[in-house]
């Protein structure tokens, strides 16, 4: 059952990005209805990630103290919402732009949910030996939905136009959550589809914060959560946000400009700009549970440090140099391939920061995720609107330089964080 679950989560994680990513496919159309430079489309481009990134902490409290059935399911219909008023903004409106901004931004308020209470569920469900493989495979949802998006997205556009297509997508979003609703519960032992066997393999492999709560059934999902202060003092959450910032600026040139990026520089059509740019979020679905799987044997193997940590620092070495070579390649096509060799690379760490945040914070596993996630959605808006001003003024191979660097300066960063170090109220009077 809690691998059904997570399949579920791995969906609603493809929904998610469908309804994040969607813009950018549309989003020359966009440009052209409402008379946007790149760099005003870049705007509307952040403000999705800047609601993201400031809800990111909260939504992981609210995750922690309500479960994620509950939180998940509301957040579905928050964004559906949202995703369809983006295309209900008539074009001849004044403001037009202002609003888009906004409602973008409460568009990523409502998915700011979806992680933090994700990793809140694993934390829960998941013993800590198969959290690599459960993460890598909710998040090769952001993969399969980001690689879905532009063929799905150019055919609608291409018989039915921009707007009919986020109205499919809002429809999407609706029923996976209605469906995860229905079918989820807060905790394994709630759950009358969970056989006693698979219950005792999960209370055996929880970590110690998630067993002392299972003494105590009916407040697990709203076990004590750590003070701020204790979380914010973390060495621990500190490295891995700031690592997260570095992972969130790569990650976000796929998802906001290299559609565009293969259509206008690198001379590509629409056709053929939606078919390679489906390659770096294949390489994302298949790195993001292929690193998972890889985590938790070199974990089980050597220890978390190798597993989790040592393994991370170098699939995003790995990643950088990908990024640095794409961008001197002269083929268009080939160029698509080396770059989407760097998001698989960079997707292969991706678990690692999730099953740690599970690991060492328990109870707060939502709230820590979501600070951390927090680092990285201030990634994604940073590059949003960064990266086009830095090709204007140097041209796009320093756009993804300046990528690879941060890349490389993120898996460094893994070099600070113990895995094993859990994260308790006696944190606040350590260094």
């Amino acid at each position: 059952m809690r691998w059904l679950l997570i399949f579920w989560i791995f969906m609603l994680s493809a929904v998610a990005y469908l309804d994040r990513v969607n813009i950018s496919i549309a989003g020359a159309s966009i440009a052209a209805e409402y008379h946007l430079t790149d760099v005003r489309l870049g705007y509307v481009f952040s403000s999705f990630l800047i609601g993201y990134a400031l809800c990111q902490a909260p939504a992981g409290r609210l995750a922690d103290r309500f479960g994620p059935r509950r939180v998940i399911a509301l957040a579905v219909v928050w964004w559906g919402l949202f995703t369809a008023l983006t295309a209900s903004v008539p074009a001849r409106l004044g403001g037009a732009l202002a609003l888009l901004i906004c409602i973008r931004m409460l568009l990523g308020a409502g998915e700011a949910v979806i992680y933090p209470a994700s990793n809140h569920f694993v934390s829960k469900w998941i013993p800590t030996t198969e959290r690599g493989l459960a993460n890598g495979w909710i998040f090769a949802g952001v993969g399969a939905g980001a690689g879905a998006t532009p063929p799905l997205i150019t055919t609608i556009m291409i018989h039915h136009g921009w707007r009919a297509a986020f109205w499919i997508s809002a429809a999407l979003g609706v029923v996976a959550g209605a469906v995860w609703f229905a079918v989820a519960r807060d905790n394994p032992e709630r759950h009358p589809w969970v056989s006693s066997g698979e219950l005792a393999h999960i209370q055996a492999g929880l970590t110690l914060e998630a067993k002392g709560a299972e003494q105590a059934p009916s407040t697990r999902s709203r076990g004590p959560q750590l003070p701020w202060r204790v979380i914010l003092k973390s060495r621990e959450v500190a490295a891995m946000a700031l690592s997260y910032f570095s992972y969130g600026y790569v990650a976000w040139i796929f998802f906001s400009w290299f559609f565009i990026y293969l259509a206008r520089v690198r001379g590509l059509n629409l056709k053929a700009s939606a078919i390679f740019a489906m390659l770096p979020f294949l390489a994302m679905a298949a790195g993001s549970p292929g690193g998972g799987a890889i985590s938790d044997a070199l974990t089980r193997r050597l220890g978390k440090r190798s597993g989790r940590c040592l393994f991370s620092l170098a699939v995003m070495l790995m990643a950088a140099a990908f990024l640095a070579s794409g961008a001197y390649v002269h083929s268009a096509r080939l160029a698509s391939i080396v770059l989407a060799g760097g998001a698989g690379s960079l997707y292969l760490s991706q678990s690692c920061y999730w099953s740690v945040t599970a690991d060492i914070a328990g109870n707060s596993s939502g709230s820590v995720s979501g600070l951390m996630n927090m680092g990285g959605q201030i990634g994604g808006a940073v590059t949003a609107s960064l990266t086009p001003a830095i090709a204007a003024a140097y041209g796009w191979t320093a756009s993804f330089l300046v990528a690879a660097t941060l890349c490389a300066l993120g898996g460094l960063a893994w070099l600070l964080v113990d895995p094993e170090r859990l994260l308790t109220e006696a944190e606040s009077t350590h260094p």
